[in-house]
Protein backbone atom coordinates (compact mmCIF):
# COMPACT_ATOMS: atom_id res chain seq x y z
CA UNK A 1 0.00 0.00 0.00
CA UNK A 2 1.80 3.05 -1.30
CA UNK A 3 2.33 5.80 1.29
CA UNK A 4 0.80 3.85 4.20
CA UNK A 5 2.35 4.75 7.54
CA UNK A 6 3.57 1.75 9.54
CA UNK A 7 4.84 1.86 13.12
CA UNK A 8 6.18 -0.87 15.35
CA UNK A 9 3.49 -2.40 17.57
CA UNK A 10 5.23 -1.52 20.85
CA UNK A 11 5.54 2.12 19.74
CA UNK A 12 1.87 2.22 18.70
CA UNK A 13 0.82 0.89 22.13
CA UNK A 14 3.05 3.30 24.08
CA UNK A 15 1.80 6.28 22.06
CA UNK A 16 -1.77 5.63 23.20
CA UNK A 17 -0.51 6.36 26.71
CA UNK A 18 -1.29 2.99 28.31
CA UNK A 19 2.34 2.05 29.03
CA UNK A 20 5.96 2.38 27.93
CA UNK A 21 7.43 0.49 24.96
CA UNK A 22 9.29 -1.83 27.31
CA UNK A 23 6.08 -2.71 29.12
CA UNK A 24 4.31 -3.16 25.76
CA UNK A 25 6.97 -5.72 24.76
CA UNK A 26 6.24 -7.72 27.92
CA UNK A 27 2.51 -7.65 27.19
CA UNK A 28 3.10 -8.78 23.59
CA UNK A 29 5.37 -11.63 24.71
CA UNK A 30 2.85 -12.80 27.30
CA UNK A 31 0.07 -13.02 24.69
CA UNK A 32 -2.07 -10.17 26.03
CA UNK A 33 -2.00 -8.27 22.71
CA UNK A 34 -3.87 -9.11 19.51
CA UNK A 35 -3.48 -7.54 16.08
CA UNK A 36 -6.55 -7.83 13.85
CA UNK A 37 -7.86 -10.71 15.96
CA UNK A 38 -4.66 -12.80 15.96
CA UNK A 39 -2.03 -13.05 18.67
CA UNK A 40 0.57 -10.34 18.11
CA UNK A 41 4.33 -10.90 18.13
CA UNK A 42 7.34 -8.71 18.80
CA UNK A 43 8.35 -6.71 15.74
CA UNK A 44 4.87 -6.56 14.19
CA UNK A 45 4.12 -3.33 12.33
CA UNK A 46 0.78 -1.52 12.61
CA UNK A 47 -1.05 0.54 10.00
CA UNK A 48 -3.73 3.18 10.65
CA UNK A 49 -6.59 0.80 9.85
CA UNK A 50 -5.31 -2.10 12.02
CA UNK A 51 -7.15 -3.16 15.18
CA UNK A 52 -5.03 -3.59 18.29
CA UNK A 53 -6.47 -5.01 21.50
CA UNK A 54 -4.98 -5.56 24.97
CA UNK A 55 -6.77 -8.22 27.04
CA UNK A 56 -9.57 -7.98 24.48
CA UNK A 57 -9.98 -4.23 24.93
CA UNK A 58 -9.57 -2.06 21.85
CA UNK A 59 -6.95 0.64 22.18
CA UNK A 60 -7.24 3.71 20.06
CA UNK A 61 -5.55 6.73 18.65
CA UNK A 62 -2.37 8.29 19.85
CA UNK A 63 -2.91 10.45 22.90
CA UNK A 64 -1.70 14.03 22.95
CA UNK A 65 1.74 13.97 24.50
CA UNK A 66 2.08 16.10 27.63
CA UNK A 67 5.39 17.52 28.84
CA UNK A 68 5.44 19.68 31.96
CA UNK A 69 8.15 21.51 33.89
CA UNK A 70 7.32 22.08 37.57
CA UNK A 71 9.17 24.07 40.21
CA UNK A 72 8.51 21.54 42.97
CA UNK A 73 8.18 22.98 46.47
CA UNK A 74 9.68 21.23 49.49
CA UNK A 75 7.13 18.78 50.94
CA UNK A 76 5.73 17.42 47.66
CA UNK A 77 6.44 13.70 47.07
CA UNK A 78 7.39 12.48 43.58
CA UNK A 79 5.01 9.54 43.30
CA UNK A 80 1.93 8.58 41.32
CA UNK A 81 0.47 6.72 44.33
CA UNK A 82 -2.83 8.52 45.03
CA UNK A 83 -2.98 7.48 48.70
CA UNK A 84 0.28 9.28 49.52
CA UNK A 85 -0.36 12.74 50.95
CA UNK A 86 0.96 15.69 48.91
CA UNK A 87 1.81 13.52 45.88
CA UNK A 88 3.06 15.37 42.81
CA UNK A 89 0.32 14.21 40.42
CA UNK A 90 -2.41 15.54 42.70
CA UNK A 91 -0.43 18.75 43.15
CA UNK A 92 -0.39 19.34 39.36
CA UNK A 93 -4.10 18.44 39.15
CA UNK A 94 -4.41 17.38 35.49
CA UNK A 95 -7.16 14.96 34.48
CA UNK A 96 -4.74 13.10 32.16
CA UNK A 97 -2.49 10.35 33.55
CA UNK A 98 1.04 11.73 33.94
CA UNK A 99 4.08 10.64 35.90
CA UNK A 100 7.31 12.30 37.07
CA UNK A 101 10.55 11.76 35.15
CA UNK A 102 12.89 10.48 37.82
CA UNK A 103 12.65 11.85 41.33
CA UNK A 104 13.40 14.85 43.48
CA UNK A 105 13.41 14.17 47.23
CA UNK A 106 10.50 15.41 49.32
CA UNK A 107 12.87 17.75 51.17
CA UNK A 108 14.41 19.09 47.93
CA UNK A 109 12.95 21.66 45.55
CA UNK A 110 13.22 22.89 42.01
CA UNK A 111 12.84 21.55 38.48
CA UNK A 112 11.14 18.24 37.78
CA UNK A 113 9.56 17.09 34.53
CA UNK A 114 6.27 15.21 34.21
CA UNK A 115 4.85 13.53 31.13
CA UNK A 116 2.57 10.82 29.74
CA UNK A 117 5.31 9.75 27.27
CA UNK A 118 6.93 6.56 28.55
CA UNK A 119 9.59 6.60 25.82
CA UNK A 120 11.06 9.94 26.83
CA UNK A 121 11.15 8.77 30.45
CA UNK A 122 13.26 5.75 29.47
CA UNK A 123 15.48 7.99 27.33
CA UNK A 124 16.20 10.49 30.11
CA UNK A 125 16.65 7.90 32.87
CA UNK A 126 19.22 5.82 30.96
CA UNK A 127 22.38 6.82 32.81
CA UNK A 128 24.62 6.01 29.84
CA UNK A 129 23.16 9.00 28.06
CA UNK A 130 25.16 11.23 30.40
CA UNK A 131 22.30 13.70 30.72
CA UNK A 132 23.24 16.72 32.85
CA UNK A 133 21.27 17.79 35.91
CA UNK A 134 22.27 21.00 37.67
CA UNK A 135 21.69 21.88 41.32
CA UNK A 136 22.30 24.73 43.78
CA UNK A 137 23.30 23.40 47.19
CA UNK A 138 23.64 25.16 50.56
CA UNK A 139 25.32 23.38 53.47
CA UNK A 140 25.44 23.93 57.23
CA UNK A 141 28.92 25.49 57.44
CA UNK A 142 31.54 27.06 55.17
CA UNK A 143 32.65 24.51 52.59
CA UNK A 144 36.36 24.21 51.81
CA UNK A 145 37.95 24.23 48.37
CA UNK A 146 39.30 20.78 49.21
CA UNK A 147 35.78 19.43 49.80
CA UNK A 148 34.56 20.92 46.51
CA UNK A 149 37.52 19.36 44.72
CA UNK A 150 36.86 15.96 46.25
CA UNK A 151 33.21 16.19 45.24
CA UNK A 152 34.20 17.02 41.66
CA UNK A 153 36.58 14.07 41.39
CA UNK A 154 34.28 11.53 43.05
CA UNK A 155 33.16 10.54 46.56
CA UNK A 156 32.55 7.02 47.86
CA UNK A 157 28.90 6.58 48.84
CA UNK A 158 26.91 3.37 49.27
CA UNK A 159 30.03 1.36 48.38
CA UNK A 160 30.77 3.03 45.04
CA UNK A 161 32.60 6.08 43.76
CA UNK A 162 30.45 8.79 42.23
CA UNK A 163 31.29 9.86 38.68
CA UNK A 164 33.44 12.97 38.22
CA UNK A 165 31.22 16.05 38.03
CA UNK A 166 31.39 19.83 37.67
CA UNK A 167 31.39 21.82 40.91
CA UNK A 168 31.67 25.61 41.35
CA UNK A 169 31.54 27.76 44.49
CA UNK A 170 28.80 30.42 44.75
CA UNK A 171 29.55 31.71 48.26
CA UNK A 172 30.97 30.42 51.56
CA UNK A 173 28.26 27.82 52.11
CA UNK A 174 26.69 27.44 48.66
CA UNK A 175 27.88 25.73 45.49
CA UNK A 176 26.64 24.66 42.06
CA UNK A 177 26.98 21.01 41.03
CA UNK A 178 26.25 19.34 37.67
CA UNK A 179 25.69 15.57 37.79
CA UNK A 180 25.42 13.00 35.01
CA UNK A 181 24.15 10.22 37.26
CA UNK A 182 21.25 9.89 39.66
CA UNK A 183 22.08 7.75 42.66
CA UNK A 184 19.56 7.83 45.50
CA UNK A 185 19.98 11.06 47.51
CA UNK A 186 23.37 11.41 45.83
CA UNK A 187 24.21 15.03 46.68
CA UNK A 188 23.11 14.69 50.30
CA UNK A 189 25.18 11.51 50.69
CA UNK A 190 28.22 13.12 49.01
CA UNK A 191 28.04 16.09 51.38
CA UNK A 192 27.53 13.83 54.39
CA UNK A 193 30.57 11.73 53.43
CA UNK A 194 32.66 14.93 53.58
CA UNK A 195 31.20 16.08 56.92
CA UNK A 196 28.55 18.54 55.72
CA UNK A 197 24.78 18.60 56.04
CA UNK A 198 22.63 19.92 53.19
CA UNK A 199 20.40 22.81 54.28
CA UNK A 200 18.85 23.52 50.89
CA UNK A 201 18.96 21.63 47.61
CA UNK A 202 17.40 23.10 44.47
CA UNK A 203 17.53 21.63 40.95
CA UNK A 204 17.71 24.37 38.32
CA UNK A 205 18.31 22.45 35.06
CA UNK A 206 17.68 19.07 33.43
CA UNK A 207 19.56 18.66 30.10
CA UNK A 208 18.36 21.68 28.07
CA UNK A 209 15.42 22.63 30.32
CA UNK A 210 16.06 25.50 32.73
CA UNK A 211 13.94 26.38 35.74
CA UNK A 212 13.95 29.98 34.49
CA UNK A 213 11.43 32.30 36.11
CA UNK A 214 9.07 29.60 37.40
CA UNK A 215 8.16 30.42 40.99
CA UNK A 216 7.85 27.68 43.61
CA UNK A 217 4.71 25.63 42.91
CA UNK A 218 4.29 26.94 39.35
CA UNK A 219 4.41 24.75 36.25
CA UNK A 220 4.33 25.19 32.49
CA UNK A 221 4.18 23.08 29.33
CA UNK A 222 7.47 22.49 27.53
CA UNK A 223 7.88 23.91 24.03
CA UNK A 224 8.36 21.63 21.02
CA UNK A 225 12.01 22.69 20.74
CA UNK A 226 12.61 21.89 24.41
CA UNK A 227 11.15 18.40 23.96
CA UNK A 228 13.23 17.84 20.80
CA UNK A 229 16.36 19.00 22.65
CA UNK A 230 15.98 16.26 25.27
CA UNK A 231 16.10 13.50 22.68
CA UNK A 232 19.22 12.13 20.97
CA UNK A 233 20.10 13.17 17.44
Amino acid sequence: MCGESLVRLNKFISETGVCSRREADKWIESGRVTLNGARAHLGHKVADHDEVRIDGKLIGAKKKQIYIALNKPVGITCTTEPHIKDNIVEFIGLSERIFPVGRLDKDSEGLILLTNDGDIVNEILRSENEHEKEYLVSVNRPITDLALGLMASGVKIMGEMTKPCKVARIDRETFRIILTQGLNRQIRRMCSALGYRVQRLKRVRIINIDLGGLRSGEWRYLTESEVAGMLPG
